[in-house]
């Protein structure tokens, strides 16, 4: 888990609505989004999910989080808790911290077509992130531009954490070049093409015959939500 700042918040939270408001952030700060109630029943020892949303309710209560209904992960952090995560966000994803083991991932723009994707005029800048936050080692962050992965969770500005890689298997979601385009997209090799599946109906599966133009780039290993740096 993070080691994320004390809450500063005016409100007096019980200790165990404090561990449940600092797991939200905690993986919110990780993955972009917050828990869903059988994560934190799981991770707090609960015996059911019940018992998750009994506090939720109690923090919403309190006005540190707002409960929205009809999605498991339907948890917004409000007024100070959110802003203590942007700060916290902003501290873990921008400065280099002594002491602290680090990874430099440098953030990939426009990619010029048959240059490698690391090559340095391809970099905008780098980001330094506790080498803890993801669970295999990334080699650099991609902005997502457009929707076509949101079923998947991957929305327009996120940053794609990528593995450098040549090899992939069926179902795992790929940055594949394509000719002169570079695209995020989930991998399915057939016996006859290898098609580059979309996560949302309104995007078409791409059907790449052999012969044509294609090459893995990378393997997705995690993700990081823009906003929470805004």
């Amino acid at each position: 888990m993070l080691n994320l700042p004390a809450s500063p918040f005016a409100v007096k939270l019980t200790a165990r609505q404090q561990q449940i408001l600092d797991l939200i952030r905690s993986v919110m700060a990780r993955t972009g989004a917050p828990p869903t109630r059988a994560e934190i029943a799981a991770e707090l020892g609960f015996k059911s999910a019940n018992a998750a949303e009994e506090h939720l309710q109690a923090l919403a209560r309190k006005g540190v989080i707002e409960l929205v209904s009809g999605t498991s992960r339907g948890i917004r952090l409000k007024g100070d808790a959110l802003r203590a995560l942007g700060e916290s966000r902003t501290s873990q994803m921008s400065l280099a911290l002594p002491g602290i083991a680090q990874l430099a991932l440098p953030l990939i723009g426009r990619v010029a077509a048959g240059s490698p994707i690391l090559a340095q005029e391809h970099v905008d800048q780098t980001y330094y992130v506790e080498n803890t936050l993801f669970q295999h080692k990334p080699d650099y962050l991609l902005k997502v531009r457009g929707m076509s992965m949101r079923d998947a969770g991957i929305m327009d500005g996120d940053l794609l954490a990528v593995q450098a890689t040549r090899e992939a298997r069926n179902g795992q979601i790929i940055v594949a070049r394509l000719g002169e385009e570079v695209t995020v997209k989930r991998l399915k090799r057939t016996r006859d093409a290898i098609e580059l599946h979309a996560e949302n109906p309104d995007y078409p599966t791409i059907v790449v015959q052999p012969g044509e133009p294609f090459e893995i780039e990378g393997l997705a290993v995690g993700l990081i939500r823009n906003t929470m740096l805004m």
